[in-house]
């Protein structure tokens, strides 16, 4: 829980100053500063104060971003109508979690991806989707998914089905093994971030989000690092891999979508993909290459060095 957001949307519900807010949480003034920087907050204390700020189970810094209360409510059915209507649109045969939303955390999600794409939040929540979304006709819902906003946060919810199918189908176990360990390595942020990678799939405006590329460029980079943790924690492990895990950083939705399908109706019968570690032994013959004419150098035995070809069988 952001600790800034929430004593922002206190002082700013309350309209008093941070004296004034430290006296009603029988704290100092001081504290309320030191949390405005970050600082750890208790659980007792943020629901104290989200009960000042009047803001119920909203994530704090979601309705900071949506400009208000009101605007974030609104944003959140919005979300929730979205999300709803991409999920069941999945054909991956795998639930997609996040669209489900049990941890409250999709709002942010969204948000938080939007803007580290560049996208404008609105200060107010746009008439034109200020709509029953139950009664859209033809003509209405053309116009509402006409909107920048409806169609781009839907296309990143779809994606995202394909992104989560092949995560669930592929890589979720691995994850949280316990022969591997690598919930506590930065392999764990995989699942966090699987909307954002979701938003990278996506032909995206770039008038709409300036900072797409940018943002395209470190989601990727990030998923090349944590991935490669973890084919090296299995390939440590000796735990067989059912598919090449670098598919969900460089594969498009559809092909992702296709992988997640097939191997939930049990038609991908090979136990190990044969080119799992072939990255793996091609760096390692590269590392010798490199260093063992600079070992045969030390010994001075560089020039004098004969391969016996006769030890080479070919059958």
């Amino acid at each position: 829980m952001d600790s800034e957001a929430l004593v922002k949307l206190a002082l700013s519900h309350l309209q008093c100053s941070q004296k004034e807010l430290a006296t009603r949480l029988n704290v100092s003034p001081t504290q309320i500063t030191k949390w405005k920087k970050g600082e750890h907050m208790s659980i007792a204390m943020q629901d104290r104060l989200k009960e000042l700020a009047d803001i119920g189970d909203l994530d704090p810094t979601f309705v900071l971003w949506s400009g208000s209360k009101e605007n974030s409510l609104k944003w959140k059915k919005l979300i929730d109508y979205l999300a709803e209507l991409a999920h069941e649109g999945s054909e991956t045969g795998y639930c997609t979690r996040p669209l489900e939303d049990e941890m409250g955390m999709l709002c942010w999600d969204t948000f938080l991806a939007l803007k580290e794409m560049g996208v404008s939040i609105p200060k107010t929540f746009p008439e034109e989707l200020d709509i029953d979304y139950e009664s859209l006709d033809d003509e209405s819902h053309e116009t509402f998914f006409g909107n920048d906003y409806t169609s781009l946060i839907y296309d990143i919810y779809s994606s995202l089905n394909s992104v989560y199918g092949f995560y669930a189908a592929y890589i979720y176990d691995l994850v949280y093994d316990d022969d591997l360990d690598a919930f506590d390595t930065p392999g764990s942020d995989i699942e966090a971030c699987l909307l954002s990678l979701a938003a990278c799939k996506i032909e995206v405006d770039e008038s709409i989000a300036p900072n797409f590329r940018k943002f395209q460029h470190q989601t990727l980079s990030d998923y090349e690092k944590w991935i490669a943790i973890i084919k090296e924690k299995a390939f440590r492990a000796g735990v067989p891999l059912r598919a090449e895990l670098l598919k969900i950083v460089y594969s498009s939705a559809e092909e992702l979508d296709n992988e997640a399908e097939i191997e939930s109706f049990g038609a991908n019968t090979s136990r190990l993909h044969p080119d799992i570690y072939m990255n793996e032994l091609l760096v390692g013959m590269r590392a010798i290459h490199q260093a063992l004419p600079a070992i045969m150098k030390k010994l001075e035995i560089y020039d004098e060095f004969q391969i016996d070809e006769s030890e080479f069988h070919i059958d």
